[in-house]
């Protein structure tokens, strides 16, 4: 019996009590591993010496101070590690509690930008199809993915979506990735000239798309097309790292491989990587002066922002990720682990695309390998992957609705950095035995 209301009321979970490195014990003492560092937060894996002792070093020293009243040596510390560590001119720090939170505060950032700035007509979101931003109502608006929008749509605020870039199942026969991408970019264009071309404040996108398509990087030259259709209309480019960046494809932002420079920066997940709740925003430069040299004020806040212990044990997981070798790792294994998947499932008849970036890689299922036919919803595959993958004491990140947020499944990994080679060939010799028994009930 339990009093708490999870995620599922029909669900009878496991009770995880203790971790170490990439592996999670329940209380029957039954080992998995962590194949997707939960939702992509655990990139140190569990039981780290060193943020275990930041976080009680600074529990000793002070556990809380309300930022309308002070700040402190740990907040003020990782704002200018994670400052000097952005893409240029991303100057600024706004410290939250997790992803939704940060997207909530992008979106409002952009928003009052505009009206620092005398364009309080600014007030259109665009974002993408099958995109995922948050659960909280404007990032759920922001976002893309239908099933998890479906019920709360009538509450929530006006957003408007073009196509993802998904090359597995939207680019054309014949068409080049240049193409495609220019493609894309001009229904952006479009889109704006539909909304009004001084009425767009944000264009919101995920570098690697995570959890509704499954690790899902762009194609070549995409985000720089994008970059210049937001620049002509004085459209702010949001990019949402909070899944795919601090080092999960391999380099500490995600957007630092495609040569683009966006507005602001949402991070979370691994900034914490699950040791205390922290996100962040990086702002320009220039959306920092029009709040400074305008009202004064940034009109946003939570009672945890700035946390001491939070931004303690971040900056202990920066001291880790920023290693000289942990980028180099994370591609090293990425490589490993993309080559193991395409070695004992690229033939399979229902494994459709694999794909990804560093430590961050998608499976897409299909029914039919040739015409790209997704199983029937009813069947509820991804579910039947979850359940299989803990019975061979895996835990992966299943999703329906990969398609159009009814048709398709798919599975995302995303391991701690620390794993090793061993380690990654038993990932995918469990979850390729996952796939076997749920495609075959």
């Amino acid at each position: 019996m339990t009093r708490l209301l999870h995620r599922s009321t029909k669900a009878t979970l496991p009770v995880a009590v203790s971790g170490h490195g990439v592996y999670l014990t329940d209380a029957e003492g039954r080992d998995y591993i962590d194949g997707s560092g939960g939702a992509a937060v655990s990139c140190l894996g569990h039981g780290h010496a060193g943020v275990r002792a930041a976080i009680h070093a600074q529990v000793d020293a002070l556990a809380y101070a309300h930022t309308s009243f002070f700040t402190t040596e740990a907040a003020e510390t990782l704002g200018e590690r994670l400052s000097a560590l952005a893409p240029p001119k991303l100057d600024y720090l706004y410290l939250v509690s997790g992803g939704s939170e940060a997207v909530e505060a992008a979106l409002k950032m952009a928003r009052q930008y505009h009206v620092e700035r005398g364009e309080p007509q600014r007030r259109h979101i665009i974002a993408r199809r099958q995109s995922y931003h948050g659960n909280t109502i404007g990032a759920l608006a922001a976002g893309g993915n239908e099933w998890r929008r479906a019920q709360f749509r009538p509450i929530l605020p006006e957003t408007h979506h073009v196509s993802p870039c998904y090359a597995y199942r939207d680019q054309m026969p014949g068409e080049t990735e240049a193409d495609y991408a220019a493609r894309l970019a001009n229904e952006l264009d479009a889109k704006i000239r539909e909304l009004g071309e001084d009425a767009v404040m944000a264009f919101v996108c995920e570098p690697v798309v995570g959890a509704t398509l499954g690790a899902v990087p762009p194609v070549e030259g995409y985000l720089r097309a994008i970059r210049e259709v937001c620049d002509r209309y004085g459209v702010l480019l949001i990019c949402d790292e909070v899944m795919c960046g601090m080092g999960r494809t391999g380099s500490l932002f995600a957007v630092e491989q495609e040569g683009v420079v966006p507005d602001i920066i949402t991070i979370a997940k691994g900034l914490g990587a699950g040791y205390q709740a922290i996100g962040a925003v990086l702002l320009s430069e220039e959306i920092y002066r029009a709040f400074a040299d305008g009202s004064g004020a940034f009109q946003h806040g939570h009672t945890y922002l700035g946390h001491p212990v939070a931004a303690a044990a971040a900056n202990a997981v920066l001291d880790e990720i920023t290693r000289p070798e942990m980028m180099q790792r994370v591609r090293d294994m990425g490589r490993l682990l993309q080559e193991g998947l395409e070695e004992r499932l690229g033939q399979s008849p229902h494994v459709g695309d694999i794909r990804g970036r560093g430590l961050f890689r998608g499976i897409e299922l299909v029914e039919d390998r040739d015409t790209k036919a997704p199983f029937d919803p009813a069947r509820r595959l991804h579910a039947k992957v979850k359940a299989a993958a803990m019975d061979h004491g895996l835990l992966c990140y299943p999703m329906p609705g990969t398609i159009d947020g009814q048709r398709g499944d798919h599975i995302l990994l995303a391991p701690p950095f620390i794993i090793s080679p061993e380690e990654i060939h038993q990932i995918v010799d469990r979850v390729a035995r996952a796939i076997d028994v749920a495609t075959a009930e």
